[in-house]
């Protein structure tokens, strides 16, 4: 599915990560990204950017909390969606 998301959003970042991986979570989500949904916790999706993974949750007041990011695991030959960082960039400005 593609998760994405309007209007200003507020990230909540709980594990400190850098301000560019915060701001690409935030593009990421203006432009859509695409997700699966975690089948045990309601709201709780993996992002999918290339060569990482996002693992946030959507409250029912619209926030979100990143709570992980680590590199996926990719078969070869696999092709990776990822938003090109000039169509994302543009899409925060």
């Amino acid at each position: 599915m593609i998760l994405k998301m309007s209007g200003p959003i507020r990230i909540e970042n709980l594990r400190h990560h850098s301000t560019e991986t915060v701001d690409r979570l935030r593009c990421l989500l203006v432009a859509g990204a695409q997700a699966s949904p975690d089948s045990r916790r309601k709201g709780f999706y993996d992002l999918a950017d290339g060569d990482r993974a996002f693992y946030i949750h959507v409250s029912p007041t619209g926030s979100v909390l990143l709570l992980a990011v680590w590199p996926r695991v990719v078969a070869p030959g696999a092709i990776l969606h990822k938003v090109p960082r000039a169509e994302a960039a543009a899409c925060c400005r």
